[in-house]
């Protein structure tokens, strides 16, 4: 060995035993949580909160808690699924839509009914809280660590308008969920469901002629080049739909944490969490709005004044609703009447 190779590693040894034990601690990881969801990678969700989440999530616990992230479906299986693969470990936190198990988790889809959407984090702040008051037995054997939803959802058809119900008759839309599939029914159109994973296919090949989404879909899936028209609701009053979403951590794996750790997960979710994913979703409806404008595709308004008549024929969903709540062995008319007032109280 040279002297001045000698220095170097004399060098190297003394700084590792100079270094401080925080920061040994923070380069080593205690536990690395495996993330599961159905966007590709590259959607606003994965880059603009996941990525941030997980960073802020491993500074606060000093690097002891890592992630690993597994966008669309890598882990396997289909959309679905997610709840039980978080349930089952095969991912530790898992983020997913209830409507994507109709009925398994009423409570939660219940802001998924017509007409229960005024933006996206107003929404989800009554969405937290109806969870708190109704939903704390539906996801047994797992963490809840937020619910939220998206912005109320558009029509964005392959060239047509939407004035009336009656432009929607005999169109073949893609309903978002089974409630606005029921509405849509009502009005004459004809409906299928599928995750917005297939729906790109079905608009491609003609099998659907529109689909009923946020703009916030847009970018990570090109609506805007597989559509020419997006027709939304006038401005002021509630949305044509939203869709409830759950993120959820494997119960055991929370449990497993050391008290700090858990602590550190807590701090990072709840209430405060599932605000600012309707912020953030909102602020994702801006930008995937933007790319509709960009693609030169026409925004269309249909009037309040038909919106609400929309509202009046969906009513009976609502009764039909707090019936199955009932049969689940809950108070549906409480559920609903309560999701309507949280959802007004935000003004």
């Amino acid at each position: 060995m040279t002297q001045m190779t000698r220095r170097m590693a004399l060098a190297t040894m003394g700084a590792a035993l100079a270094t401080p034990a925080y920061l040994e601690k923070a380069h080593a990881a205690e536990v690395t949580l495996r993330v599961a969801h159905f966007l590709p990678g590259v959607a606003p969700m994965q880059t603009r909160f996941f990525d941030v989440w997980a960073k802020e999530i491993s500074d606060a616990s000093e690097g002891a808690i890592e992630f690993q992230m597994f966008p669309a479906m890598q882990l396997g299986g289909k959309a679905p699924q997610l709840a039980d693969q978080a349930r089952q470990g095969i991912s530790d936190i898992s983020w997913t839509l209830p409507v994507y198990t109709p009925d398994r988790f009423p409570v939660a889809e219940t802001f998924a009914l017509p007409f229960m959407v005024r933006n996206a984090e107003k929404t989800s702040i009554a969405m937290h809280q109806l969870m708190e008051e109704f939903g704390q037995d539906e996801y047994r054997g797992l963490k809840p660590l937020a619910f939220h939803t998206h912005d109320g959802g558009k029509f964005h058809m392959r060239g047509q308008r939407i004035n009336a119900a009656e432009d929607l008759k005999g169109l073949k839309l893609r309903a978002p969920n089974q409630a606005t599939g029921e509405m849509l029914t009502l009005m004459g159109a004809e409906t299928v469901f599928f995750p917005v994973t297939e729906m790109v296919v079905g608009l491609s090949n003609g099998v659907i002629d529109g689909c009923c989404l946020p703009y916030e879909v847009v970018p990570a899936y090109k609506l805007q080049e597989l559509t020419t028209v997006s027709n939304e609701p006038e401005a002021g009053g509630r949305g044509i739909y939203c869709n409830t979403f759950s993120l959820v951590m494997n119960e055991r794996k929370y449990e497993g944490l050391s008290d700090d750790l858990r602590k550190v997960i807590d701090d990072h979710s709840g209430a405060d969490l599932s605000r600012r994913l309707g912020a953030q979703f909102d602020e994702f409806e801006a930008f995937g709005r933007s790319m509709v404008e960009k693609q030169g595709n026409e925004i269309h308004t249909i009037p309040a004044a038909e919106i609400e008549r929309w509202r009046e024929m969906a009513a009976p969903i609502y009764d039909t609703w707090a019936k199955k709540l009932e049969d689940a062995g809950l108070d549906g008319t409480a559920i609903v009447a309560r999701a309507d007032e949280l959802l007004d109280a935000q003004g």
